[in-house]
């Protein structure tokens, strides 16, 4: 009898000495997660307001709510009396070990968010990088799925991806087109740059402003080099490409200026014995 009365009354000492702590922690663990729940709301809603791309939003989301509740179970149970310094250590411990496992994925997964973020290419841009080049298909949290012209799907490792030169062929609106072509040393220069010139002019694609230049680039062995630079709109780059390659030839024969094949003299001199 006297045990069941000592069992009770220690029982007591510790209901009154815990007990309103323990309610204290649930009532702030309750309105910790409904307040979390909110935070996480008001967060997606701001994130969609500010047009952040689909896939980095529920990841930024789900971030701050996890790290949230990690911090309000530690504050509740160290209101309830619970030595948090060693359970702090052993996530800390924990968290180390996941990361060095992990370190390749890790960075790939920051790879991903720094794409997202500073977002220098998109989906549909044509790209250059880690030597390959092709169409973006898909941006992923943890790899970047490019299309090659040659029908080749390649899936680029983000963290390599973004530590390297990334060449976005497609950025900017317009595009500069690069030609080149020899005339013969015995041709009007000034007669063949005007030529060209009202060549790219006359196509439709090439842009007035900024206006194409046609200009003296070198001296070869065989020809004098031009180079013809026209600009165009970035989505008809091979059309001006391909069309005005074709056309440099017929212009320069109805202005009847030549293009030479590759020559050399030779000159023979006979030693009369």
């Amino acid at each position: 009898m006297e045990n069941l009365t000592g069992h009770i009354d220690k029982a007591t000492e510790m209901l009154i000495e815990y007990g309103p702590k323990l309610i204290l922690a649930i009532l702030v663990l309750i309105i910790g997660l409904a307040v979390i729940r909110s935070l996480s709301r008001f967060l997606a809603a701001l994130l969609e307001k500010r047009k952040l791309d689909p896939t980095l939003k529920p990841f930024f989301v789900n971030l701050v709510s996890w790290g949230l509740k990690a911090m309000l179970v530690i504050s509740v149970a160290s209101m309830v009396g619970i030595e948090t310094t060693s359970f702090v250590a052993v996530i800390g411990a924990a968290g180390l070990a996941v990361g060095l496992a992990l370190q390749g994925s890790l960075a790939n997964l920051a790879g991903g968010v720094l794409l997202l973020i500073f977002r220098p290419f998109k989906k549909g841009d044509f790209i250059v990088a880690q030597g390959e080049e092709g169409t973006v298909e898909k941006i992923d949290i943890f790899a970047t799925v490019i299309h090659k012209l040659d029908n080749q799907i390649v899936i680029i490792p983000n963290g390599p991806l973004i530590g390297g030169v990334i060449r976005n062929v497609t950025g900017a609106q317009k595009r500069r087109v690069d030609l080149s072509v020899g005339i013969s040393y015995g041709d009007d220069i000034k007669k063949a740059c005007e030529c060209l010139t009202q060549m790219c002019l006359a196509h439709p694609k090439v842009l007035k402003d900024p206006a194409p230049f046609v200009g003296v680039i070198g001296y070869g062995d065989s020809s004098i080099d031009l180079t013809i630079r026209p600009w165009t709109n970035t989505e008809d780059y091979w059309d001006v490409f391909f069309q005005l390659n074709e056309q440099i030839k017929s212009t320069l024969d109805q202005a009847s200026i030549s293009i030479p094949f590759p020559q050399r003299d030779i000159h023979m001199i006979n030693h009369k014995g």
